[in-house]
């Protein structure tokens, strides 16, 4: 099989699945509509994280809320250290928001792990 020239560098995704605390749903939906408004800040974070795409999932399910976060780069650990690392403001305004809202991540097996 040949592999097409637009695939120049792997890339990963990473997912995490987190409960959210039921009365901290609004709060959760006004910070992820926020950074829609602020995708450009976001954007500058990526630079400085080597993240190419980051997504963010809100579902209902019989257990309660529950966020999925999905992020695209080349490296996840060294995105991560970024991130905790980061001096832009918006990452610390993230951190706090997901601390306040989050209560823990849900266990979630991955199943299907193919790439190219």
């Amino acid at each position: 099989m040949a592999v097409p020239h637009a695939v120049e560098r792997m890339s990963m995704i990473k997912i995490k699945v987190s409960r959210v605390r039921p009365e901290k749903v609004d709060r959760l939906k006004a910070w992820l509509a926020e950074g829609m408004r602020r995708a450009d800040e976001i954007r500058e974070t990526f630079v400085n994280e080597g993240v190419t795409h980051e997504q963010g999932l809100l579902l209902s399910t019989a257990d309660g809320p529950v966020f999925v976060y999905v992020v695209e780069c080349a490296d996840y650990e060294a995105a991560a250290k970024a991130f905790r690392d980061s001096p832009f403001p918006i990452d610390a305004e993230h951190k706090a928001v997901l601390a306040e809202v989050l209560d823990g991540e849900v266990e979630a097996p991955l199943l299907l792990d193919v790439r190219l």
